[in-house]
């Protein structure tokens, strides 16, 4: 972030777009897009979140309700919280990794983490540790800021990687890097999906200069991400309720779960890749080769068995420097619970019983629910 004085819009320099694109590039992102704000279609986008937020459809995120002075949401629009704003570059960077989908077949006593969550990076040990993206992305993306300096000055700016007040996906959209899809995601059309966005905010203009088409919309007719989500959270094309989506269940919220929808949660613990994993264009998505962001074979589908068998040291210990701590130990107990429930194998009444006595009532209602629904079959397996 740099903290100066603004130029006057007559003497500041204009970004590049192509040559902000480069040096992206070569601070370690996919790709990257540039647009001076306000983007095109800041009224019509500010007027959706406004609406999703007010209709509770954000669930207990409240963050993302927080207003200006004035009464405006402050993530509507970008020049809300940062008046001083004339341009943002949008840098996605590619999680794709080979190996399994949620959705291809498993055994049942295996949980799904959340793709995007498997990162890891061999440290100057050599030792392969968790690797949380805010961190790998946004150190890139000062190293882009930074060199932004160097070309153009000072200037004003601010940079986030999902944590700042902005929506990343509508400027992305706006800066070309792909279309909104069905499932509420952004789909770039080389790169699918499996995408991290990081937004650098800035003071400075964008040239005029051939501008990088929109990308149109090619969802078409499709409409595979909407059937598959089990607990019906894509309640319409483009549109997303987070109360009933998996994600939002076993991430930001962390009360007692609906017995309607845990039945749906399959064997998601900490995240959801079912209306990504079902997508056409994440088929033909490249797979990433970034060392800080390769997948820990040890989180694709684990086993029930060794996650629950984890206390709170041993958790932290897995878990430290990794996207899953955000979900919180009791909660992440919650969520194996309701994957148990969901296995239906009668070796894990042991640990449902302990947990079904949880002063939490999260964890409680969880296990209580889980243990309706064992069945004696199959033992379940151990983690590879």
């Amino acid at each position: 972030m740099a903290e100066t004085s603004p130029i006057s819009s007559q003497d500041s320099p204009r970004l590049d777009p192509d040559l902000v694109r480069k040096l992206a590039l070569e601070a370690g992102f996919d790709d990257a897009g540039s647009l001076a704000l306000p983007q095109a279609s800041e009224m019509r986008d500010a007027q959706r979140f406004t609406q999703w937020v007010e209709t509770g459809r954000a669930g207990t995120m409240h963050y993302l309700a927080r207003k200006a002075e004035d009464g405006r949401m402050l993530r509507a629009r970008v020049q809300t919280p940062f008046p001083w704003a004339r341009s943002a570059v949008i840098c996605f960077a590619t999680y794709n990794a080979a190996q399994p989908r949620s959705t291809d077949p498993a055994y049942p006593g295996l949980a799904w983490i959340a793709r995007y969550a498997w990162s890891s990076r061999i440290d100057a040990q050599g030792v392969r540790r968790p690797s949380d993206y805010h961190k790998i992305l946004l150190k890139r993306l000062r190293g882009l800021e930074a060199q932004l300096h160097v070309r153009y000055g000072d200037f004003q700016s601010r940079a986030y990687v999902d944590t700042g007040p902005v929506v990343e996906r509508t400027l992305a959209v706006a800066a070309g890097l792909g279309w909104a899809g069905k499932n509420t995601c952004l789909i770039h059309p080389r790169l699918g999906s499996y995408g991290f966005l990081a937004v650098l905010v800035t003071s400075l203009g964008v040239k005029e200069v051939a501008a990088r088409l929109s990308v149109p919309d090619r969802c078409g007719s499709c409409r595979r991400c909407l059937d598959a989500c089990p607990t019906g959270a894509l309640i319409e094309p483009y549109q997303m309720d987070a109360t009933l989506c998996i994600s939002y269940l076993t991430i930001e919220y962390k009360g007692a779960i609906a017995p309607d929808l845990m039945g749906g949660m399959g064997r998601q613990i900490f995240g959801c890749d079912i209306c990504q994993d079902v997508c056409p264009w994440n088929r033909k998505a490249a797979v990433s080769a970034d060392g800080e962001l390769e997948a820990r074979t040890e989180l694709v589908n684990p086993a029930l068995e060794w996650l629950a068998a984890m206390d709170e040291a041993a958790f932290e210990r897995t878990f430290n420097g990794s996207p899953v701590r955000r979900a919180g130990f009791v909660a992440f107990r919650r969520n194996l619970a309701i994957a148990m429930g969901n296995a239906g194998i009668a070796a894990f009444g042991s640990q449902l019983h302990t947990w079904a006595s949880s002063a939490d009532d999260g964890l409680r209602s969880a296990a209580q629910w889980a243990l309706s629904k064992l069945r004696p079959t199959q033992k379940p397996p151990r983690n590879k």
